[in-house]
């Protein structure tokens, strides 16, 4: 009897259990919405922490999930190697030419800084990242990152893909930090359209490509115009890629961005050594410098 009245009751709470959960999910949901209304820092401090304990294990799911994807590229690119053997015939013929000019600007810039004293830049810093995790939804875009403070990394650093402009750190934790992209919608980046220096705000709104705002002036802006980052604020440094002008409407500007989020594997944080766009709540820790030595 004792064995069949503690099975009922147990049928009864899991029974009780199963018809409550949506309603004890949506409760938890929104006391957690809550909090973080109420205390920020509080709800930033402990996803830090918890994405700082999760880092280990996203980092190691990220390794086979990056191999199969290797795998399924190496499959398409030999579908279609014919058509692209031709591209590229097209293209390195276009790139000779290119370089002809390129040297003879490069020949050209080194006398006129010699003749000018030019200050050169000090060459940055930087640690290379992997992506562990892409917790981006239609709400937001970003990315977690296998390098925390213990790395040197801080609120504010720009982060890069080859030469081109990703995004920016938002959140730093021990192990791991957050990157948030161009395209999110709490993502603004101080840039200039280099054909007429037009100097803009780019605008993230969670889509494929983001908005100029703020343009200076009533410029023409045409599609194909190149976009590069602006030193206004003294948030980025001036001339690193961003993105091509691909539509202007009613609406404004659109910019493709030269680098896709579905491609990154591997980022740069990169320490220019200025501010940063965001505020940091204490000083860079003392960090090995992995930048290009002289």
């Amino acid at each position: 009897m004792k064995q069949s009245s503690a099975a009922g009751r147990l049928a009864t709470v899991r029974l009780l259990a199963q018809r409550f959960a949506f309603l004890t999910l949506i409760a938890g949901a929104f006391a957690l919405m809550m909090l973080g209304k109420a205390d920020i820092v509080l709800v930033e401090r402990a996803r830090t922490l918890v994405v700082d304990a999760l880092a280990p294990l996203l980092e190691a799911a990220a390794r086979p999930a990056a191999t199969v994807a290797r795998i399924t590229s190496g499959v398409h690119e030999l579908a279609n190697l014919r058509a692209e053997n031709a591209r590229l015939r097209e293209e390195n013929a276009r790139l000779m030419r290119w370089q002809t000019v390129a040297r003879k600007l490069e020949s050209e810039t080194e006398v006129l800084h010699q003749q000018l004293n030019v200050v050169p830049d000090p060459d940055p810093a930087f640690v290379t990242a992997r992506v562990i995790a892409d917790p981006g939804t239609a709400f937001g875009h970003s990315m977690l990152l296998s390098a925390g403070s213990r790395d040197g990394v801080r609120k504010g650093q720009v982060v890069l893909s080859g030469e081109a402009l990703v995004g920016y750190i938002a959140e730093v934790g021990l192990r791991s930090s957050r990157l948030l992209l161009i395209t999110d919608i709490n993502a603004r980046v101080p840039v200039v359209v280099e054909s007429t220096r037009t100097r803009a705000v780019l605008a993230g709104d969670n889509s494929a490509r983001p908005k100029l705002n703020y343009i200076v002036g009533n410029p023409a802006i045409a599609v194909g115009d190149r976009v590069a980052t602006s030193a206004s604020g003294a948030a980025f440094p001036p001339g690193l890629p961003v993105g091509v002008v691909v539509s202007v409407g009613e609406g404004g500007a659109r910019i493709e961005p030269f680098v896709r989020r579905h491609q990154l594997d591997f980022v740069s944080i990169v320490d220019y050594g200025l501010g940063g766009i965001l505020p940091t709540d204490r000083p860079p820790p003392e960090r090995r410098r992995r930048g290009r030595e002289e």
